[in-house]
């Protein structure tokens, strides 16, 4: 959701330029910084910043510069306002007051046009600017999210894999549990006094419990819907978040029903992976 825009648009009396940053948010969430002859326009230029960029943290900024031999007028009581509060900030610091003069220069409504309305046709021309930078913010947007799209395939693919190296491991375990089940009966001495038919009964209902064939399909399920909906247009970031939560969900079993270091290691590794999935998905729509 990070991106940024510009655009620049000549006016009769200004020099417009148009400035949009987004970044991450879980909501849409618009700031505007305008001069005041555009105030009036404030609820419709956040209606289209909602509309075309969904989610984000958004701040939009206006910058006009009055054209030379234009009507103008400097705004002395505000470039007085700026001058305070910035001498308040800079007064331990060694900053020339031209350079500081300047800085307020560019700060909006120092200057005023002698145009006090906004004509309609003006309007019109800063609207298509305001577009044109949404435009550029977008394809911003476009490129960070093939990126992405490659960065989450990557973890899941690296999960699947680790998933196979388990595969190993898992005749080895089952017979670690059979021989220490054995082992405990031996060191009780039971082994005389029970009913082996019952006994075998009962090995298998916990090997039934920890058992993990379930807990591999649903997981493999998952990540081939995880790609599936990655790979779909439309925006997907909350839908993505839920199937990655599944994801996790499937790993703390295999890890809690392991009951073999290697396992477990491995489990380690997948869930360093769903980690980084979780942390870039706060990027997708």
């Amino acid at each position: 959701m990070t991106g940024f825009g510009k655009a620049e648009c000549m006016l009769p009396a200004r020099k417009l330029t148009i400035e949009i940053k987004s970044l991450n948010s879980k909501q849409i969430d618009t700031s505007t910084r305008l001069p005041a002859i555009y105030k009036e326009k404030e609820m419709e230029i956040r209606q289209l910043l909602s509309s075309q960029l969904e989610r984000g943290k958004v701040e939009c900024n206006f910058h006009y510069e009055v054209i030379e031999g234009a009507a103008a007028t400097i705004n002395t009581m505000v470039i007085r306002d700026y001058l305070r509060q910035l001498k308040e900030v800079t007064d331990e610091h060694d900053v020339d007051p031209a350079d500081l003069l300047s800085a307020v220069m560019r700060l909006p409504d120092t200057v005023t046009s002698d145009k006090a309305e906004l004509a309609e046709e003006e309007w019109e021309s800063v609207k298509k600017a305001l577009m044109e930078a949404l435009a550029e913010l977008d394809q911003f947007r476009i490129q960070e999210g093939a990126a992405l799209e490659k960065d989450l395939s990557e973890c899941i693919k690296n999960i699947r894999a680790k998933q196979l190296e388990t595969e190993p491991f898992e005749t080895e375990r089952i017979e670690k549990l059979k021989q220490r089940f054995s082992n405990n009966l031996e060191e009780l001495r039971l082994n005389e006094d029970i009913d082996k038919n019952r006994f075998e009964q009962e090995l298998l209902y916990y090997l039934e419990k920890l058992d993990i064939n379930e807990e591999k399909v649903r997981l493999r399920n998952h990540l081939d819907y995880f790609i599936e909906i990655l790979e779909k247009g439309s925006p997907n970031g909350k839908k993505l978040g839920f199937i990655s939560q599944e994801i996790g969900r499937e790993i703390n079993t295999l890890g809690s029903k392991a009951n073999h270091s290697e396992i477990q290691r491995i489990v380690v590794e997948m869930k360093d992976e769903l980690e980084r999935i979780k942390e870039q998905l706060l990027n997708v729509l």
